[in-house]
């Protein structure tokens, strides 16, 4: 990133940067309890997950009035503009990557509550799962970085992580057809693997921010390949 004139903006945007980055560890810690949660059983933690998830939003207004304040006081341009933006999008995605975790939490709940332990599919829960929190810690690594291969490599993930969505969803489908008993816990089971499909759809937004950040280039709606491309450019 260029160096100003005035140190105070460098200050003010590293700052910002770094909550960023704290609200994304934050995040990822969340996804990792809430799993964990989901596999022990342990109720505690699943409500330290649910209750924890104002600390989420309370980073996602103070990074976003802190943006509102560099905008409205240095004016900034060209990439220092897209610093910004990049914060303030990224920010808003890691807010509802929270949300996700937090859904995992509440319905892993319902699941013990319910005396529903005999999980199908668990397993390749778990793996999408893994697969999720690897893309957001890529993801938040790329922005740390400024790395674009790290964020094509994480676009590139979120096809995977599509198609375990999918795989579970016919699984699922062909419990619920061959024993009706399992119908609740397969649908529970399915709003989890929805929300882990949604926190990679987010990490994979983040990573696409960081290719506008350094290129200035919009990839979103854009092929895998065009954002190789312009990571490799």
């Amino acid at each position: 990133m260029p160096e100003h004139i005035s140190k105070q903006f460098d200050s003010d945007l590293e700052a910002v940067r770094s909550r960023v980055l704290q609200m994304g560890g934050l995040v990822e810690q969340q996804i990792v309890m809430a799993m964990e949660g989901l596999a022990t059983g342990d109720i505690d933690l699943l409500n330290k997950v649910i209750s924890d998830d104002h600390r989420v939003n309370a980073l996602d207004v103070e990074i976003d009035d802190a943006c509102q304040h560099i905008i409205a006081r240095r004016q900034p341009a060209a990439t220092d503009l897209r610093m910004v933006m990049t914060m303030i999008k990224t920010t808003s995605d890691l807010e509802r990557i929270g949300d996700e975790a937090e859904k995992v939490a509440r319905m892993s709940k319902m699941i013990y509550e319910a005396d529903r332990v005999n999980m199908p599919r668990f397993h390749e829960v778990r793996h999408m799962a893994d697969l999720a929190i690897e893309m957001l810690r890529k993801a938040l690594d790329a922005f740390a970085r400024l790395d674009l291969s790290a964020a094509a490599q994480v676009v590139r993930a979120d096809l995977q992580v599509d198609e375990e969505y999918r795989a579970i969803i016919r699984q699922l489908i062909t419990f619920m057809m061959e024993d009706p008993r399992t119908i609740s816990i397969a649908l529970e089971i399915l709003s989890i693997a929805k929300a882990l499909e949604r926190i990679g759809d987010h990490a994979k937004n983040m990573s696409e921010y960081v290719v506008f950040l350094v290129k200035g280039k919009d990839v979103r709606h854009t092929s895998v390949e065009e954002v190789e491309r312009q990571a490799l450019e």
